[in-house]
This record gives structure tokens, C-alpha cells and sequence, in this order.
């Protein structure tokens, strides 16, 4: 009867942890809207596994890639605020509409190559952290992008073969470059863009080589021209309610696990970015390097679109514009 007992008991015990682990650990969905084999989706991935592994599995996070979870790119700023899921990455120039401040990032022919783009990044993310907070979320770490071009049927080698393009944008600034340029500019969901290149609706497209090979570009154009526009980033950002639940402990891991795959991903994307065109040249795409008379034709029909930026901006934003081109001597 004694044994008996002590066997209860200790399996009582064994239950008690059990529940007590379960309990204890807390699981959280994250949202991204690229598709699995995207550079961004695999960062947040990679970024799960660092938290997992830095937690001993207290803290799950699982990736729904794609869109699964039903929120596209402009509302994300809201779905995070009001927990509709923990954690998400957005693109930052993509929920502009809800703060201009986001803007600044794909301003045309701000920051014209990586480097800069870093620099941008680093000048910004103080005013985006308190902007974030507004919102009653944080930023755990922000990923480039590699710059934009543009993706046409036909060959494009000046401001004038733009004229009469129809082009898909991923945000206001890409719109307002195809409309400084005599095109029509159309803002379609990502999942809608092949299509439309397919029966017409639109005939090129303004995004970076990932985007491209997500989209097999090269079934349905056939020229990319490497004008870096616009480097774009996104921001992976938590809620801050669901943040400040986690203990201490998990909450430093997160951060640290933030700012490792901040560095991992401004590291990885230059050359990203020339695999991805390699590979969109060996489907049979033809790249064609524009001329400096092309970049000076750019630089002028969007200077427009900079002063009028800046001309409405916040004095934080003025204060970050004005800060990166000290930093870049310009």
C-alpha cells in the first residue's frame, strides 16, 4: 500500500511539472507576407529558431509565410497594435500612409546604394523606435531589401521610353516616380502582380531581384534595369503588451536575437542581390545598366518628390533627413 502511495505520488509530481511546463511556455503566431523561400520570411525564420534556442523553447515563435494569416502590407501597423498576432515584419515605407515619417526610406534617390541605405537606417531608427511605441509596439530588428529597379517588356534606357508605362509599385514614393515619368503607376497585391503582367494590365513592374525570382519575372518580361530607386527595409515588430508578459529573461533574449539578425541580414543582401539577378539572367532575362545620362534624367524628374517630403515633415523627420546627409556629406 505504502509502494502505491509513493507511485501517486510521484506521478502526481510528474504531472505537476508537466502542466507547469506547459504552462509555462508561451507560443506566439508572426506574420509575413513573403512568400516561404523570400529572404525576409527566412530571416523571421532563422530569427524564431534564435529565440527558441536562446529561451530552451519557453518562447515558440511560429512563422505563417505568404499572407497565410489574412493581413496584407498597409494594415499592419494596426493588426500589431491591437494583437491580432504578436509579431510581424511590415514593410516600413508600406504603412507610411499611417505615419509619413515612414517615407523617408524610399524616398527616390535619398540613399543611393547600401551603404547609405545603412546609414539611413541607423540615422531613422531612433525616431522609428518612438514612433513604434506610439503604436504600442517595438522594433526587434529591421532588414534591407536590395534596391529596386525596374522590370519592363520592352528595353528602357531613358526618362522618355518610361513615358506611357504601366507599372506596379509597392508604395507611394514608386508611385510618384512613374507618374513624375509620364506612367501610370498601379499599387496591386503581390499575389495579383503576374497576372497582370500576363494579360496586360500592367507591362513592368518596380521591385528587387528576390521579388523577381518569387515571381519568375523572366516568364513574363524580359528586361531588368538596376536603377536602385528606392532600398527599402522592412521592420519586424512585436506588440508591446505580448512583449511586457514575458519575463525579463525572455525579453533580452528577444532583443539580443533582434540586433544578431539585424547585422545577419544588412550582411547578406548585396550579394542576395546578385545571385537573385544571376539567376533571373540565366532564365533568360537580359540586364541593362543605365547610362549616368539616365540617373541624371532620374535624379532631376524626382527632386520634386524629396522637397515635397520634406517641405510637410515633422521637425523629427527634418531632423532625420537633415542628420543622414550631414553623415553622408551631401
Amino acid at each position: 500500500m505504502k509502494k502505491l502511495t509513493y507511485l501517486i505520488l510521484a506521478l502526481a509530481l510528474v504531472i505537476g511539472i508537466c502542466i507547469s511546463d506547459s504552462l509555462a511556455k508561451t507560443t506566439w503566431n508572426a506574420n509575413s507576407v513573403w512568400p516561404p523561400n523570400n529572404h525576409q520570411t527566412m530571416g523571421l525564420d532563422e530569427f524564431a529558431a534564435k529565440v527558441k534556442a536562446a529561451t530552451g523553447g519557453e518562447l515558440e515563435i511560429i512563422v505563417s509565410s505568404g499572407g497565410a494569416l489574412g493581413y496584407k502590407g498597409p494594415e499592419l501597423l494596426k493588426v500589431v497594435r491591437d494583437g491580432l498576432v504578436p509579431l510581424s515584419d511590415m514593410l516600413i515605407s508600406g504603412v507610411a500612409g499611417e505615419e509619413k515619417i515612414f517615407q523617408i526610406v524610399t524616398l527616390p534617390f535619398l540613399a543611393l546604394n547600401f551603404e547609405e541605405a545603412r546609414v539611413l537606417n541607423d540615422t531613422a531608427r531612433p525616431y522609428f523606435d518612438k514612433m513604434a511605441e506610439k503604436w504600442g509596439q517595438k522594433i526587434l530588428f529591421i532588414s534591407p531589401w536590395p534596391g529596386a529597379g525596374l522590370w519592363t517588356k520592352k528595353k528602357v534606357a531613358s526618362t522618355a521610353d518610361m513615358k506611357g508605362l504601366k507599372t506596379r509599385t509597392y508604395d507611394k514614393n514608386g508611385a510618384l516616380v512613374v507618374e513624375a515619368a509620364g506612367g501610370t503607376p498601379y499599387a496591386l497585391p503581390f499575389s495579383e502582380v503576374y497576372s497582370s503582367l500576363a494579360t496586360g494590365v500592367i507591362d513592368s513592374v518596380i521591385t528587387s531581384t528576390p521579388t523577381a525570382v518569387d515571381a519568375k519575372f523572366w516568364e513574363v518580361l524580359k528586361y531588368y534595369q538596376p536603377l536602385n530607386i528606392t532600398i527599402a527595409t522592412n521592420m519586424i515588430n512585436v506588440n508591446l503588451k505580448a512583449f511586457n508578459k514575458l519575463d525579463k529573461k525572455t525579453q533580452d533574449a528577444l532583443v539580443v536575437a533582434g540586433k544578431e539578425m539585424e547585422e545577419i541580414m544588412w550582411k547578406k543582401v548585396a550579394a542576395l542581390d546578385k545571385e537573385k539577378e544571376a539567376l533571373c539572367i540565366k532564365n533568360g532575362m537580359e540586364t541593362v545598366p543605365p547610362s549616368r545620362e539616365f540617373m541624371k534624367e532620374l535624379n532631376a524628374i524626382t527632386e520634386k518628390i524629396r522637397a515635397d517630403w520634406l517641405k510637410d515633415a515633422s521637425p523629427d523627420a527634418k531632423a532625420m533627413y537633415d542628420g543622414f546627409l550631414k553623415k553622408v556629406k551631401r
